[in-house]
């Protein structure tokens, strides 16, 4: 199962590049997932020394006060064979084989993050080792905690450090270990300490006791280290580092193991300890424990990483596709956005979305009791029909029938209708109109491109302007038809003036008299009533001819026209975005691509099982 902290080292790795460190983030996080091993613990505790012994190399940068001020994702590669090398995310082709220019490299990156102002930052380092001498293991040194700042550093520095370590080690996926010199009360352990506060029943902590060999004569460890005097869930675990006399003696690695071990199993007081101590012995147990609890987290982590896949890619789908580079890409975005926006518009239309089904209650019951409320009576009251019939007989009276009257009164009446019919285009118009709104706010595409919507939105309103106009033009000639020709047979049918009661002997005059125009009005109403009922049904036909079925048609014709004479930078400027969503987009690219390439890794690892 070696291969399960390659895998991790690898996920680390991408997130570090990603700029996922587990700090907030509002992008989902992968790395507070990952199991890892943080190194806690207080200045001069020894902490980089057990690094290196665990390592086999010097490394690390020495001095005096606060000399990590990142977060180092130490990963070790066991290699077969083969020289010694090390590499650094930040210069991924590079090879170290010289240590101490890793020493150089590590002081320098800081720097270059931090400034020289001895500040800290949480953006960590991250170092590949490989080695034949090194067990597979991932391990973050974290800045050591300390108690006072150090000239040139901020007084905030003291707490900003432990609330750093804190915030590394309070995940449940982290595994502590944490460093404390025997030469110190072990109750005044800053490692102890902040490692009980994150896990009071020590299940993540790995206590490692230092400078055993550096206590006073007459006293030592052996309490600690078998679990009597502070008990953890994990056996403690001593090492004896270099002295500051043999790294300044440049006493090479094996050379301090060998002592190292000669110590332990020569001492009387840890001889019985010997097999489950030093530093060769510590970066096994974490090996073997990191992947014990890489394997336990393998379902979580499947689960976790597919559920945020998902939330990726609806997130991806909402902010919507980049803009392409080229001209014909972007004419065909354009295009892509404007028939998803037309078929939304016809939809409606169809009945598929709600909207269209407005435009039948014009038909049904708007336009009809509009033409109901015409007051035909006032064109057919009794001053009204015997002004008409008078003017229309001129200097002599009719001899037979008012024909010139009926006509007057007719077209008086029939005009009236225009109102009703105009109304109805403009209600018609008025529903298309408020479709476009609604299917432009449903397709999402247009809010990532406002002025692309902008646009799309004026042509399909001045599209519907100019359909609104013709229908006006055909519904009001359907009116004009009806009072520029009247149905001879209508009249045909009806009795002649004599079978009225029309009694030639009486004098001419008499014909104006109220029983006459009463019939007058009366015929005249039963035209005008057959005229509103065939109008009842030939408006709604033009209507929708002109204008829904144009609509559907031709919406965006004059718009499609228009943008094949765009040149590039038109068609861009169509395609201008909010810069934030440009980067909200990268970010959340990169993050799917590191999901979906830990999804692969992770699903060959398990059934590697």
């Amino acid at each position: 199962m070696e291969n399960l902290i390659q895998l991790v080292n690898k996920i680390q790795r991408a997130c570090t590049a990603l700029g996922d460190h587990g700090e907030e983030s509002a992008l989902p996080t992968l790395w507070d997932a990952l199991p890892s091993i943080a190194v806690v613990g207080g200045q001069s505790s020894g902490k980089s020394s057990v690094l290196e012994s665990i390592v086999g190399k010097d490394f690390l940068p020495r001095g005096s006060g606060i000399v990590t001020r990142r977060p180092l994702v130490l990963q070790l590669h066991k290699i077969d064979e083969g020289r010694e090398y090390a590499e650094f995310m930040h210069a991924p082709r590079k090879r170290f084989t010289d240590f101490a220019t890793v020493r150089q490299e590590i002081a320098d990156e800081t720097d270059r993050e931090t400034g020289r102002s001895k500040g800290i930052s949480s953006v960590p380092i991250h170092l590949s080792i490989y080695s034949p001498h090194v067990v597979n293991l991932t391990l973050v040194d974290l800045p050591g905690l300390t108690k006072v700042a150090v000239e040139g550093q901020p007084d905030s520095i003291v707490q900003d450090i432990e609330n750093m370590v804190r915030a590394f080690i309070e995940k449940p996926n982290c595994i502590i270990l944490a460093i404390s010199p025997a030469n110190q009360d072990l109750a005044t352990s800053d490692a102890i300490k902040i490692s009980r506060e994150v896990d009071p029943k020590g299940d993540r902590t790995f206590g490692v006791l230092t400078k055993i060999d550096l206590m006073d004569k007459g006293t030592d460890a052996s309490e600690i280290l078998e679990g009597k005097s502070y008990k953890l869930n994990f056996p403690w675990i001593g090492v004896v580092n270099r002295s500051q006399a043999d790294i300044n003696k440049n006493v090479d690695m094996i050379a301090a193991r060998r002592r190292e071990n000669e110590y332990f199993a020569t001492t009387p007081e840890y001889k019985h300890l010997a097999p489950r101590m030093g530093s060769v012995h510590l970066g096994k147990i974490l090996s073997k424990h990191l992947e014990t609890v890489i394997k336990s987290r393998i379902p979580g982590l499947q689960s976790l990483i597919n559920k945020t896949i998902i939330e990726l890619e609806t997130e991806m789908n909402r902010i919507g596709k980049p803009i392409a580079a080229d001209t014909g890409g972007k004419l065909y975005m354009v295009m892509e956005i404007c028939r998803n926006f037309d078929q939304s518009f016809k939809d409606r239309l169809d009945g598929i979305r709600g909207g269209g089904e407005k435009i039948y209650q014009v038909f049904d019951s708007q336009f009809p009791a509009a033409l109901k409320r015409l007051q035909f009576d006032k064109h057919l009251s009794m001053d009204n029909v015997r002004k008409l019939i008078t003017e229309a007989d001129g200097y002599q009276p009719h001899l037979i029938a008012p024909e010139q009257g009926y006509r007057r009164l007719i077209e008086s009446c029939l005009v009236s209708i225009r109102g009703p019919a105009e109304a109805a285009v403009d209600a018609v118009h008025g529903i298309l109109k408020d479709l476009i709104h609604k299917s432009m706010s449903e397709t999402m595409e247009l809010k990532q491109y406002p002025t692309l919507k902008v646009e799309l939105g004026n042509a399909a309103i001045e599209s519907l302007e100019r359909m609104r106009d013709e229908s006006k033009k055909a519904t009001l000639l359907l009116v004009d038809m009806e009072y520029g020709y009247l149905t001879v047979e209508f009249f045909r049918k009806l009795p002649q003036d004599a079978e009225k009661g029309g009694n030639p002997t009486h004098s001419l005059f008499d014909r104006y008299n109220d029983a006459y125009l009463r019939r007058i009005a009366t015929t005249v109403l039963s035209y005008v009533n057959m005229v509103c009922s065939t109008l009842r049904h030939t408006i709604p036909k033009s209507v929708v001819y002109c204008q829904v079925r144009e609509a559907k048609r031709s919406l965006l014709d004059h718009f499609f026209t228009d943008l094949g004479k765009k040149e590039g930078k038109q068609l861009a400027s169509l395609l201008n975005e909010d810069p934030a969503v440009m980067q909200r987009r990268t970010s959340l690219a990169k993050r799917l691509e590191l999901y979906r390439s830990a999804q692969s890794e992770i699903e060959a690892v398990a059934w590697d099982k």
